[in-house]
């Protein structure tokens, strides 16, 4: 057996999840190597998710704010506020190439060895990859997910697209479809949206981002409205043609079973992500998979059916979230090599980064009811917290909620300026046991936004508060 090809763990897959397990893994002695079919790092994430969404979601905002806000401040800016889409495609992907190729120096510099291909696993301990076989005592899984499809919606990534092909758009479509009003969707309708689309989104069920906390998704729902957003809820699309350099939606009412043809110069198809874990030989092994939506099941320690495989991320149960699966990736490396930490999967926040931004960590109102569980609330809106005033940002709130006799915090949803840092503080209060007490006692600078967590937090506590 060459040496060279011997390893204490193999990681399929470089993204979030994988590049971390493997980095942390290297970090404690263990000798590792990372197979990625991309020629860039970073999973989808970095390439086509996660990074490039929200530089185009800040540029976007920023020529927003300049061409319908700054006058309002006193900045007026002399002649008309034009898109240079080209240049912000470019500063996009020079954004992503940073960072990807920042992961490739961070395996270099934790002496993770990295292949490029497509990895097959032949038993629980070799992988074969182009041609070569590679023996290791442990397999890691974390080839993530795409993007979920729709019957007869055919994706061609240029008419018809993925969250993929709507980051790569050569000119602002006149009129886009955005199927589903998922995270992913309301994201990407903003950006076009802001940058001169006509966005119609269409949506099966009767509400957006079904998870959210429903007095949150309101002043959500309500808010993209006012930004221009148009929304078909209870519609599913059952067909789509193309003709004439247009797209045609068959689409159907859900309540009154009433079908109407709708016309579009792109459509993207956003229901969600599926698991990916296509030709790693699973079948063949035997390895277990849940039926229902074909994520790999494993246990507590992220092991698979078979001893000594084991898998992450989006290919296991649980959101779908970049930093779920790090998290789970660190915390696997650290098991690997001994070490017993805990990943609370209650502790885990969701953002969406829109304008204005929406986060929560901890189960909703309805969640809770459903179970029976008792709980206070606090809500404290940005209206009355001076740092929102100073810059304009006063729509949203914060919400926490705690338990009635400890005043323990059970949850925080926040819908604002900023949100997805904010929800920080509230995951660590959430993870650490404190009480809505604590956050109320602990003294935030001011004026900042994080003052609304203090006073929300009073609000739960003690049902008073300072500024409100």
């Amino acid at each position: 057996m060459n040496n060279e090809n011997q390893y204490d763990l193999i990681v399929i897959g470089g993204g979030p999840g994988g590049y971390v397990a493997a980095i942390r893994a290297a970090q404690l002695s263990l000798k590792v190597l990372c197979i990625e079919k991309r020629k860039s790092l970073g999973g989808t994430c970095l390439n086509v998710g996660c990074i490039p969404s929200k530089t185009l979601l800040h540029s976007s905002y920023l020529y927003n704010l300049s061409k319908k806000h700054f006058i309002d401040i006193g900045i007026d800016i002399q002649g008309e506020v034009k898109v240079d889409l080209s240049k912000m495609m470019s500063n996009k992907a020079s954004t992503v190439k940073k960072l990807t190729d920042g992961v490739s120096f961070l395996l270099k510099k934790n002496k993770v060895s990295f292949l490029e291909g497509t990895a097959e696993i032949v038993d629980n301990n070799s992988v074969s990859v182009n041609d070569e076989r590679f023996f290791t005592k442990n397999i890691l899984i974390a080839t993530g997910s795409i993007p979920s499809k729709i019957n007869n919606v055919e994706i061609d990534e240029k008419d018809i697209v993925s969250s993929t092909g709507a980051l790569e758009f050569s000119s602002i479509p006149k009129n886009l479809a955005v199927i589903g009003a998922g995270y992913i969707g309301l994201e990407l309708g903003s950006v076009w949206k802001r940058l001169g689309s006509k966005v119609t989104v269409i949506e099966f069920s009767e509400n957006i981002v079904p998870t959210m906390d429903e007095d949150t998704a309101s002043i959500f729902f309500k808010t993209l409205r006012e930004q221009g957003l148009k929304f078909l809820l209870n519609t599913g699309v059952v067909k789509a043609t193309r003709k004439n350099n247009k797209v045609y939606l068959d689409c159907l009412n859900n309540i009154d079973n009433t079908k109407e043809e709708l016309v579009f110069d792109k459509v993207l198809v956003s229901v969600g992500r599926s698991p990916y874990h296509e030709g790693l030989g699973l079948e063949k092994l035997g390895i277990k998979i849940n039926q229902k939506n074909n994520t790999i099941y494993v246990d507590n320690n992220f092991q698979t059916s078979i001893s000594n495989i084991f898998a992450i991320g989006d290919v296991i149960e649980g959101p779908m979230l970049a930093h779920k699966a790090s998290a789970e990736g660190h915390v696997f490396a650290e098991r690997l090599a001994g070490n017993n930490p805990v990943l609370n999967y209650g502790c885990i926040p969701a953002v969406i980064y829109t304008e204005p931004e929406v986060a929560w960590v901890g189960p909703t109102e309805k969640e809770l009811q459903k179970k029976g569980i008792e709980y206070k609330k606090g809500i404290f809106p940005f209206t009355a917290n001076a740092r929102a005033k100073t810059t304009g940002d006063t729509e949203g709130n914060i919400k926490i909620l705690s338990h009635p006799k400890n005043d323990r915090i059970i949850a925080v949803h926040i819908i604002g300026a900023h949100a997805g840092e904010l929800i920080g503080e509230a995951a660590t209060a959430l993870e650490a046991g404190l009480s809505a007490e604590d956050i109320a006692l602990i003294c935030h600078a001011h004026p900042t936004l994080s003052e609304s967590m203090k006073e929300a937090a009073s609000l739960a506590s003690i049902g008073k508060t300072l500024h409100f």
